[in-house]
């Protein structure tokens, strides 16, 4: 599975987020500024993880953004499954009457078993854990 750049995106956004968390709201181009992201795109991003309970708006001079929930309730599944959709690794799984080979097909469950243990790991994984870890980042990557 490839992870479009809504869903990476979006959770640098949280993680920038949650190492804000204790200044308040966070101003859109303080974020865009942080994390490379263009503020148009940002906003649309913005929009999605308010929508979704994630992340809430402050109006007013002092306004920005922030964290809806707690870091460590914020899990990488919920981020992945919020801006990718189809969250299995073949639309077999979940649709098998969209492949005429679905109840024959020897390798369905194994590609079911796989994306089980996937979200299983992604929905193991909270932005807390992340910014944990921040010193333990691997070799050349700067981004999630």
């Amino acid at each position: 599975m490839k992870l479009s750049t809504k869903t990476r995106y979006g959770a640098r956004i949280l993680i920038e987020l949650a190492l804000q968390i204790n200044q308040g709201a966070i101003q859109v181009s303080k974020i865009s500024l942080n994390q490379k992201i263009p503020v148009k795109y940002l906003e649309q991003l913005l929009r999605s993880l308010k929508k979704a309970g994630i992340v809430k708006s402050v109006r007013g001079p002092k306004g920005g953004h922030l964290l809806a929930k707690e870091p460590n309730e914020i899990f990488l599944g919920e981020i992945v499954r919020l801006f990718e959709g189809q969250t299995d690794l073949v639309e077999c799984i979940s649709s098998p009457e969209k492949c005429e080979m679905a109840a024959e097909c020897l390798i369905r469950n194994a590609w079911y078993e796989a994306t089980s243990v996937l979200y299983k790991k992604l929905d193991s994984i909270s932005i807390a854990d992340l910014i944990r870890s921040d010193g333990k980042k691997q070799p050349g990557c700067m981004h999630v």
